[in-house]
């Protein structure tokens, strides 16, 4: 089963925030595509620069170095959870992907016209916390991208992406506990 459409019901293939879901593979599989205005090695800073990392990533990020192979970790300041993580593949400035706790991150960064970036995002997630993580990669996504996001807009995303997700994947927690 592939479910590619937007779960905002908004059929515009130029609005690409939200996230869609593909249940293709052995886990459920988010993607965001998003056209950011800098150049695919400024979008590779934000995305590898520990400091860059601070304005937009939901935890702190150390990383021994971005090559596969190489451990990190991902401590939630406020909370006694961290997370860790390997580095699976690392193309400066093309492709980033690791392991984050139980799921797999990946970035891939495209020129394209203008001096922008294609990113696209995919997020390979356990099935119960897909729409909880659809909305918090899309406020995180919005972040890296320079908008302005409400401090509730998480909320409202959570409850689209749960409508949407439900019916293939069944129940969806909301934030950890502590959240």
């Amino acid at each position: 089963m592939n479910n590619s459409g937007d779960p905002t019901g908004r059929n515009d293939p130029t609005d690409t925030a939200d996230a869609t879901l593909s249940t293709d593979g052995e886990r459920p599989v988010l993607r965001f595509e998003r056209v950011l205005a800098k150049p695919p090695e400024a979008v590779w800073h934000a995305i590898t620069d520990r400091e860059e990392l601070g304005a937009w990533f939901p935890c702190e990020v150390i990383a021994d170095a971005w090559e596969p192979g190489a451990r990190i970790s991902f401590p939630f300041p406020g909370t006694d959870m961290t997370l860790t993580g390997v580095v699976l593949e690392a193309e400066a400035p093309r492709v980033l992907a690791y392991t984050w706790g139980e799921e797999t991150l990946r970035f891939h960064l495209t020129p394209e016209p203008g001096g922008r970036t294609r990113l696209v995002f995919t997020d390979e997630t356990p099935p119960g916390i897909a729409a909880r993580n659809a909305a918090g990669w899309q406020i995180c996504l919005g972040h890296l991208a320079g908008e302005s996001i409400a401090t509730d807009a998480w909320k409202g995303h959570f409850d689209r992406y749960t409508a949407a997700f439900e019916p293939a994947l069944g129940p969806q927690q909301g934030p950890p506990n502590g959240s």
